[in-house]
Parts: structure tokens; sequence; C-alpha cells
């Protein structure tokens, strides 16, 4: 249901506001503004994109967790497609995205609120403590494993 409000909402605010603007300052001048924030946001996606796409080299050669560079990666992208779209509204949101520490704090929201919905969801789902009993083998001779045993 969100994703339907959000795909009439956006083009309603966006037309209103092509209305306005174009109303106060002229139908070229609006066209003229949109057309450099969709330069200006391509310049900074190959910006951010590349300096994002070597952190996140970086992270994988040294073995550390890269998912932090990848969300940053993914919501470049995002704000790319925002940025590329016709309008003031997804324009702004675009811009607004390409802010690292805008995109760290909506990292950090996700994140937080993914784990919370995962504890929910482990918490009510019936038999969620998973309860066993187990045995330590200690078999140290070589070719003793099941795996390694000749027929």
């Amino acid at each position: 249901m969100w994703l339907f409000l959000v795909l009439v909402a956006v083009p309603t605010i966006e037309i209103g506001l092509f209305i306005q603007v174009g109303g106060f300052i002229g139908i070229w001048p609006t066209l003229a503004i949109v057309i450099v924030t969709a330069f200006i946001g391509s310049s900074l996606i190959r910006v951010q994109g590349r300096a994002t796409l070597e952190a996140l080299k970086n992270s994988v050669n040294s073995g550390a967790n890269p998912a932090f560079f990848m969300a940053h990666g993914a919501l470049i992208l995002v704000a790319g497609v925002l940025l590329l779209t016709p309008g003031f509204f997804t324009d702004a949101t675009g811009l607004l995205l390409m802010v690292p520490p805008i995109r760290s704090a909506i990292i950090r929201w996700g994140t937080a609120r993914a784990q919370t919905q995962f504890m929910n969801s482990a918490a009510n789902t019936p038999g969620a403590p998973i309860e066993g009993e187990f045995e330590v083998v200690d078999d140290d001779e070589p070719g003793n494993s099941d795996w390694t045993k000749r027929p």
C-alpha cells in the first residue's frame, strides 16, 4: 500500500512544484534548473560512486565487512536515479542522499529497524528457542572420519 502512495504522491508533488516554480520564474528557467541539476547529480554520482567503490575494495582486501560501503553504494545509486528524474522534489531528495552523513544516518536507522523486526519475528515464532543435545566426540586418529573412511 505504501508503494502505491509513493507512486501517486511523488508525481503529484512534482506537478504541483513545476506549476508553482514555472509560474514564478517561467518555463525556460524552470527547465534549465531541471537540466542543470541532472548534470550536477551525474557528476556527484561519479565522484562519490568512485570513492565508495574504492572504500569497498579496500574493506574487502583488508577482510573487513563490506556491508556498510555496499549500503552507501546502493543509496548513491538511488540518489542518482532521483537526480536524473526530472523534478524538484526528486532532485532535493537525491541531493540529500548525496550527503554522506545523511546516508550514514539512513543506514543506521535501517539497520536498527531490520534488527528490531528480526528480533520481534524470532520472538513471535513458535518454537523459536531451539533446544537439543550434543556429545563431544574426541576422534584424533587420522582417517577415522566417515568422510575419509574407505568402504
